[in-house]
């Protein structure tokens, strides 16, 4: 994590140098008039997806949202193990599939929400923006 905080330090100097120059760039005697109405908006969108991205990955929801998840997973399963007790004979067959459905919905909800610690991944965008930055 370090080393990501100092990268993200290093890119908002660099963008902060390039919008400087952008802006002492088009305010130069001699500049095309259509230069700041071209260049920075553009600089501007750049600025606001690696924001917009940066938060993206810092923003997951409160704590109480997970909660709230397993809850309903363990209301699901009282309910359904309440149901059950009224039959005779337990049905292994339900009771497996109603506990690999609750799994399996929670594991899916939480790779989504962390894509770089699980089994989906997101390293294809990264190595897309790596090829990206090594190209230029």
């Amino acid at each position: 994590m370090a080393a990501v905080e100092a990268a993200l330090a290093e890119v908002n100097r660099l963008q902060k140098d390039i919008w400087g120059q952008a802006v002492v760039a088009s305010r130069a005697p001699g500049s095309h008039p259509n230069v700041t109405m071209l260049l920075l908006p553009a600089l501007n969108a750049m600025i606001d997806i690696t924001t917009t991205r940066t938060m993206a990955t810092r923003m997951h929801p409160p704590v109480i949202i997970f909660a709230m998840l397993v809850a309903l997973a363990l209301a699901a399963a009282l309910l359904a193990g309440h149901d059950m007790s009224k039959a005779k004979t337990r049905s292994w067959t339900h009771v497996v599939a109603m506990a690999a459905a609750m799994a399996v919905a929670l594991y899916v909800i939480l790779e989504i929400e962390y894509p770089r610690l699980g089994l989906i991944r997101v390293d294809a965008f990264d190595e897309a923006l790596v090829d990206l930055s090594t190209s230029s």
